[in-house]
């Protein structure tokens, strides 16, 4: 029989010689380099940071698409939002918010409540480690029913005191007094800002009084108008408006608290650590960093409180890539990258090895905060505490110049801050 014959009539061999010569080609061209490349996925992705943060989060999109590039190229839009308004920028438009943005955890509650945080999924239990387990403030901070939402990307978020060596001694910083005093006699100025909530809360806690998150997660539980301790918020308020008196001090916000260090004005203040590498440029081997100073109420000396917190890293829970905004947000909350932004910022890593290298562990800045967090809380409030607290801290700020009676502006004030949002 021929083979045509053969061929033609014998179906059933007919798949098995065909299967033959396909399995040649393959090795033929397998042999030859000849491989099918995986498809490269295309992504894009947009970004909030702090003006800082930028160029080190475009740096690493850079790095990981590298690192990722026979799996995904990530096309990153980096937008600069601060941490402090960050919630309010997601929540005002949650479909248009970035994919992944930077912000303080006292805006964690709200942001989660609103449901715009995408639940964390990998490699959680690195995430817990990386701060000492999931007990810590920061494990604690990030959790909510077992379940992670954020990465803790920055500790001590929090304030200590600034000040300029060529005027003080580690004496004189012990006491507001003495600051002041010395402030005056120089013609310059202690600054500390009255219009925030977060940092008059330094005089309240410190006198014994408190605030915090109540247990249903929304509003605030605020005793700021008791009467009933050893000292009362009548006192608080009292001792607040004779410091806004002095001629050594001056409320100033962030922005002219830098410019007020730069230009000479300003010799001493309470401040964040976002700021320190500024005022080490402007003080040089004259800069200092310490606790918070002692102030007098009612006659006593009585240690200044604070907040404490951490700055985190949350992924909007409408991104359309969730499985690479999960593996960006932990590259970018990376060890290495949270010394970057150490570097570039000053502000202490969350990460706990992180925050044990050589040079974050010498910096004056931290060893300020590690002092002041004996003396500090977490900070965990609802949003009404912030307007309320601002406002009476601008009546005080202004000396009581409408002569109001402080037990009513108190009670007026804690019920706003106890009020539930709607």
């Amino acid at each position: 029989m021929s083979a045509n014959i053969y061929f033609k009539y014998n179906k059933y061999l007919r798949p098995f010689f065909v299967f033959l010569i396909m399995a040649l080609i393959t090795s033929l061209f397998s042999g030859c380099g000849f491989t099918r490349k995986k498809k490269v996925e295309k992504i894009s992705l947009s970004l909030w940071g702090c003006e800082e943060m930028v160029p080190i989060l475009k740096k690493g999109v850079d790095e990981f698409n590298e690192l990722h590039k026979d799996e995904v190229i990530i096309e990153a839009r980096v937008s600069v939002e601060s941490e402090s308004t960050c919630k309010d920028a997601v929540l005002s438009d949650p479909k248009h918010a970035a994919d992944l943005f930077c912000f303080a955890d006292d805006q964690f509650s709200d942001l989660y409540n609103a449901g715009v945080l995408l639940e964390i999924t990998e490699n959680t239990d690195a995430i817990y480690k990386s701060v000492g387990g999931k007990d810590t403030v920061a494990g604690y901070m990030i959790t909510k029913d077992d379940k992670v939402y954020a990465y803790p990307h920055t500790a001590g978020n929090g304030y200590f005191l600034y000040y300029n060596k060529k005027y003080f001694n580690e004496d004189d910083i012990t006491s507001l007094d003495k600051i002041l005093e010395i402030a005056k006699e120089n013609n310059k100025y202690f600054s500390m800002d009255y219009s925030s909530g977060w940092y008059i809360y330094s005089f309240f806690k410190g006198a014994g009084l408190s605030v915090g998150i109540d247990d249903d997660d929304k509003s605030n539980e605020c005793d700021w108008n008791s009467t009933d301790g050893k000292y009362t918020g009548v006192q608080v308020c009292e001792a607040m408006i004779k410091i806004a008196g002095n001629p050594g001090f001056k409320s100033l916000n962030d922005d002219k608290f830098v410019k007020g260090v730069k230009d000479g004005e300003v010799i001493a203040g309470i401040n964040g650590p976002w700021n320190s590498n500024t005022v080490k440029e402007a003080w040089g081997d004259d800069y200092g960093a310490a606790k918070l100073p002692e102030y007098t109420i009612a006659g006593d000396s009585v240690q200044m409180s604070s907040f404490m917190g951490y700055k985190l890293i949350g992924i909007n829970k409408g991104t359309k890539s969730p499985k690479w905004s999960m593996k960006l947000a932990e590259f970018l909350n990376s060890r290495e990258y949270q010394l970057k932004r150490y570097k570039a910022v000053g502000e202490c890593p969350a990460d706990i090895e992180a925050a044990k290298s050589e040079e974050v562990k010498n910096d004056l800045t931290i060893k300020a905060l590690s002092e002041q967090s004996e003396y500090a809380t977490a900070q965990i409030i609802a949003d009404p505490f912030w307007d309320a607290s601002g406002k009476l801290g601008i009546t005080m700020q202004g000396q009581n110049s409408g002569n109001k009676d402080l037990q009513k502006l108190l009670d007026a004030t804690v019920k706003e801050i106890n009020t539930i949002p709607q």
